[in-house]
């Protein structure tokens, strides 16, 4: 009875030492494999061309938006610059005084002697005068007139002609230095003669 018992334990244990066996860790010897170079320096040098190129173009574009950018302000500047005279070209003819003057010149009259109307009763107050012209409100007052110190009379330097020619003398050659510095010195003191 006893040899069907051991047969099961004694297979288990051989079971047990040849997985224990198989489980027991060994050193492996190193294989040595060297990838391939070519693949690998491939890949870098696609990565390096590819960032220069985007960096390349990335710049350009930069460049590009920029220009745009500088001549929608040249624009933009130009536009204002318009609109600010035409802002003040408009004020200029919306100008009370311009539009009188304006309504003078075509004929029209402001009258000296107003006359008001009540409106509750409809009467009239005041004078009721034609206006003319020579009776008109002078808009624009007279020119002052300007002193005569402001407006002295002109000096008139008269310089006498040489009379006297020598026929002997060459009139083509140029007088002596110290001649024509003197007539420098006198051109000059016409001059200051004239502006005072």
């Amino acid at each position: 009875m006893s040899s069907p018992v051991l047969q099961p334990r004694t297979r288990v244990t051989r079971l047990a030492q040849e997985a224990v066996d198989k489980a027991r860790l060994t050193v492996v010897p190193r294989v040595r494999t060297r990838a391939p170079r070519v693949p690998f320096v491939t890949l870098v040098s696609l990565v390096l061309v590819g960032g220069i190129v985007g960096l390349l173009l990335f710049n350009t574009s930069m460049q590009q938006a920029s220009f745009a950018a500088s001549s929608l302000q040249s624009e933009a500047d130009t536009l204002a610059a318009r609109e600010q005279t035409l802002r003040m070209e408009l004020d200029e003819l919306r100008n009370p005084q311009r539009v009188a003057q304006e309504a003078q010149q075509m004929g029209m009259v402001i009258p000296t002697a107003p006359v008001f109307l009540d409106l509750r009763t409809g009467k009239t107050s005041g004078v009721r005068t034609p206006s003319t012209p020579e009776q008109a409100i002078q808009l624009l007052p007279p020119v002052p007139p300007k002193p005569a110190i402001l407006a002295p009379p002109p000096t008139v330097v008269e310089v006498p002609a040489d009379t006297t020619t020598d026929p002997t003398t060459d009139t083509t050659t140029e007088p002596p230095a110290d001649a024509q510095a003197k007539q420098k010195n006198k051109n000059r003191q016409d001059r200051k003669n004239r502006n005072r």
